[in-house]
């Protein structure tokens, strides 16, 4: 357990389709829930991050698709048919927002979380309530006719999704469901790390951790 961790608290690994397991060895999902819901961030967490903002350099955003972690996620998405530099990695995705915007802007604990998480170790977070899935979380394939609740349409059969045990929660790296990522009355939040070939199980572990000792702030 790790020194942070609260008493009771269990990093559990999701389940992957048997056929994914195959087709892309590495890749796996990690999950911690905590007993806490979003809000608006406490002093210390803005502050954390206008830290983290300063020491954030251009550079440091232009040459960090060369760096290993970043790296292993842009061969995984041309693996699964994105092109990187279009729909962007979620660690480059928020150096591009910081160039953009001059710093890491406070949304909510929960984002402001992510976002520390995220850029401190590269590895690829989401989140979903608790309360509003079955079961453990895992990564598969949809069906011919799924869809993502609040989205009108089906989507294509094979898309890789996170799923729990009933439904499709959010695409692998894009939307979320309607009703299934954290809402203001979240009591209870699953934090996810996306894991593939070439990101460390240390770096996936301390990204969950992160993320979860920001959240209860």
């Amino acid at each position: 357990m790790s020194e942070a961790s609260a008493p009771g608290d269990a990093v559990v690994e999701g389940w992957i389709d048997a056929g994914l397991r195959e087709e892309f060895p590495g890749l796996a999902l990690v999950q911690l829930t905590v007993e806490r819901g979003s809000g608006r961030s406490p002093h210390e967490v803005k502050e954390r991050l206008s830290v983290l903002s300063d020491r954030f350099s251009g550079g440091q955003a232009i040459n960090m698709r060369h760096q290993p972690i970043p790296w292993a996620y842009r061969v995984f998405y041309r693996h699964i048919g994105l092109d990187p530099d279009v729909q962007r990695t979620p660690v480059e995705e928020l150096a591009l927002e910081r160039m953009k915007q001059g710093g890491f802007k406070s949304q909510s604990l929960l984002d402001d979380a992510l976002t520390i998480a995220i850029i401190e170790s590269g590895v690829a977070l989401r989140a979903f309530d608790a309360g509003r899935s079955e079961g453990r979380l895992g990564i598969r394939p949809t069906e011919p006719g799924e869809g993502l609740e609040g989205r009108p349409g089906e989507l294509p059969s094979g898309t890789l999704v996170i799923a729990d045990e009933a439904r499709p929660l959010g695409l692998l790296f894009g939307a979320t469901a309607a009703g299934r990522g954290v809402r203001p009355r979240t009591r209870r939040t699953i934090l996810a790390a996306v894991q593939v070939k070439g990101v460390p199980d240390i770096a996936v572990e301390e990204a969950i951790w992160l993320a979860a000792d920001v959240l209860r702030s």
